[in-house]
């Protein structure tokens, strides 16, 4: 078998320093307000966009090209995860095209396998992935393809077709920049340093979106000293990403709020945040990323070195072989999301749950790119002869049966190691610390087929939006972000409205808005960097992939009385552009007791071990099982099947979190569309009208 020769450094530069477009319009203020003392800047459109990530800047864009005045809002341009996240190749899961292509059915019923997600959601994000790779691909995205034009494919976790694609390392940050250059070429404004602090809503039901209180930079003098500004508009779509500073053992860029907590505030209701996705990845103090694909893959040598500097070969303690430890390293890369059932049978998140108990030991964890694994105690040492036949079939497709795990990785993605060295890190030399992280949160906002939340006018998509279930494919995000992208504009500009008047936001309305803000500072309150400390913790300690019910409840007790101490008590500023990072760690607080009201209310009626997490109970059915015995400690309860039918919705109301369990939206998929019979609804616009809410 032929191998292509290595990528020149040019290509591999262009593909990890990816620069962005540097120039973007902006909109000036219209008018001026004057509430509680402050004269606060006006601006106004049709449609607001919170968030500059791959989601933001294509509903922007659709927004855009559909006629429809349109501004983004954004806290830190190319600051979120789309713009500084990723992984070995990260990934983009779509509808595969070579070969014999592919079934949007089946497609659909393995974005959904996991449970807990809405049947036509799902097939929308299937239908819709052709579309939204293709007009990617439009905007100068560089997606491989072979010789015969197909997108060259590979396998992901939870993905049994190999539907996945990748552009290196940055395929998200690529996506961002080809989609900001057609937002700049078009010409929409963009407002940064700009975080939504109060979504403005009318007060008569139902409550519909009027526009948005916000902090912005630009707008910050000695009159204006908080910087606040009003921004009108009929809808609002978030975009703002997930709620990244909720975990201290997070993979997450630092800074990456999201709006989950400006969402619960305002009554709209959210969906599944029980449901995250916790891996393997580098700390967020250094260099934070994601460890999946070839890092894996390449079969590196993982260890843990203690206080004294004394190394261990600990997963040599978990597997009976050094071939089955070995095969569980590689299938890491695939399968690098923990799931519970993979603790059993020897399995590859046994390696999860090897480097949980290291770190909490005080151990660091490593990577050793120069040193194949260490044989397992009593067994033969490590050979590329001895590997599962699926672990050897792909080291051998790839032309990676080389001596050591360096050179298999610079064969199989030498752009996975030139990422690093742009970071003053040299894999070729040095050990990679790293732990398991919290890395995506699968719930969020409440959404119906076309992104609509419960609240008339407001939209969510990407992260931000819980349109995901228990499990979802790698790379099946940057997809449904496109995806819904597309579809809120094209709702919005189906029922778009006139011109919002001078009466939709009244001055009483903005000088709550603003009172809620200022009310909530005090020169005795609460120092915000210490409840940043302690949600984090919190959240890490009792609510990461390996918890408890008891563990559970009492972290929630906690963030009750937090949240209660906040809306007593207030937070300091020391500064007057503290005043937003008081307002983020509030709603963060927020979010956090939501996210574990959600957990508690889940778990109380039986709810075992899925996806993110693992539920220790003494009294539950199954046990992990190394080669030293069974880990009774983490003894955990089995997933309910029936509870794979139902999601966990939660909505703040009357000054409380209360929980339901709807039952996911089914789609039958024997009612077949017919064209002279359905084409009528599309030239209505009656599709529009119905979206599964």
């Amino acid at each position: 078998m032929s191998v292509a020769a290595s990528p020149r450094q040019s290509v591999l530069d262009a593909l990890t320093d990816v620069d962005m477009p540097k120039r973007h319009p902006t909109r000036r203020a219209q008018r001026s307000i004057e509430a509680d003392g402050i004269s606060l800047p006006v601006y106004a459109c049709d449609a607001l966009v919170l968030g500059s990530g791959a989601a933001g800047f294509r509903a922007a864009i659709e927004l855009k090209r559909h006629g429809i005045d349109v501004i983004v809002a954004t806290q830190n341009l190319y600051g979120g995860t789309s713009a500084c996240s990723g992984s070995d190749k990260q990934t983009l899961h779509t509808a595969a095209t070579g070969r014999h292509g592919d079934d949007f059915i089946a497609l659909a019923a393995a974005l959904g396998a996991g449970g807990a997600m809405d049947e036509d959601t799902a097939y929308v994000e299937a239908v819709g992935s052709l579309r939204a790779l293709s007009s990617l691909q439009y905007l100068g995205l560089p997606v491989p393809l072979d010789r015969l034009g197909a997108v060259l494919r590979y396998q992901t976790d939870h993905d049994e077709a190999g539907r996945a694609t990748s552009c290196g390392p940055r395929t998200s940050r690529l996506m961002v920049k080809v989609l900001a250059e057609e937002s700049a070429r078009l010409g929409v404004p963009v407002l940064n340093r700009c975080v939504g602090a109060k979504i403005l809503m009318t007060n008569n039901a139902p409550k519909r979106v009027v526009g948005l209180l916000a902090f912005h930079a630009a707008d910050r003098t000695a009159q204006n000293p908080l910087g606040l500004a009003v921004i009108r508009c009929d809808d609002l779509v978030i975009a703002a990403g997930g709620p990244g500073e909720l975990y201290r053992d997070s993979v997450y860029p630092k800074h990456c709020f999201g709006a989950l907590g400006l969402a619960l505030e305002a009554g709209v209701e959210a969906i599944n945040l029980t449901e995250s996705q916790f891996g393997i990845g580098t700390p967020r103090d250094g260099f934070p990323w994601n460890l999946s694909g070839t890092y894996a893959q390449c079969l590196p040598y993982i260890y843990s070195v203690d206080t004294d500097g004394i190394e261990r070969n600990f997963l040599g303690d978990y597997y009976r072989t050094t071939q089955e430890l070995a095969s569980n390293i590689f299938r890491k890369g695939y399968q690098w999301p923990f799931h519970a059932s993979r603790m059993l049978d020897f399995g590859s998140s046994l390696v999860d749950l090897a480097i949980f108990r290291e770190t909490r030991m005080g151990r660091k964890v490593l990577m050793d790119f120069n040193r194949n694994p260490e044989p397992a105690p009593g067994d033969a040492p490590f050979s590329l002869d001895r590997l599962d036949a699926d672990v050897r079939a792909y080291l051998e497709n790839n032309g990676a049966l080389l001596d050591l795990p360096i050179e298999r990785l610079a064969r199989m993605n030498p752009l996975s190691i030139e990422l690093y060295r742009r970071y003053k890190k040299d894999i070729t030399h040095d050990p990679l610390e790293f732990a398991v992280n919290n890395q995506h949160m699968n719930g969020g906002i409440a959404v119906d087929i076309w992104g609509r939340s419960s609240l008339e006018g407001c939209y969510a998509i990407g992260e931000a939006a819980g349109t995901h279930g228990v499990t979802r494919p790698g790379g099946a995000a940057l997809n449904a972000g496109q995806v819904m992208g597309q579809r809120c504009a094209e709702h919005i500009r189906a029922c778009k409205r006139t011109e919002p008047s001078d009466d939709a936001l009244p001055t009483e309305m903005v000088r709550a808005a603003v009172q809620g803000i200022t009310s909530g500072l005090h020169d005795d309150g609460l120092d915000w960097r210490d409840v940043a400390r302690e949600v984090q913790a919190r959240m890490s300690e009792d609510a990461g992939f390996v918890c408890s019910a008891k563990g559970v409840r009492k972290a929630l007790e906690g963030a009750r009385k937090l949240n209660g101490d906040i809306r007593s008590r207030g937070l300091r500023q020391d500064r007057a552009n503290q005043a937003e990072r008081c307002l983020q760690w509030r709603q963060m607080a927020f979010a956090s007791e939501a996210v574990l009201t959600s957990l508690d209310a889940y778990l109380s009626r039986g709810g075992g071990s899925r996806g993110a997490r693992a539920i220790c109970d003494p009294d539950g059915l199954d046990v992990p099982i190394t080669r030293t015995g069974p880990l009774e400690a983490f003894r955990f309860r089995a997933e309910r099947k029936q509870d794979q039918c139902e999601k966990i919705a939660i909505r703040y109301e009357n000054g409380a979190f209360t929980c339901s369990f709807p039952r996911i939206r089914r789609h039958d998929h024997s009612q077949a569309a017919y064209f002279e019979r359905d084409w009528a609804e599309f030239l209505t616009g009656a599709i529009y009208a119905s979206g599964g809410r």
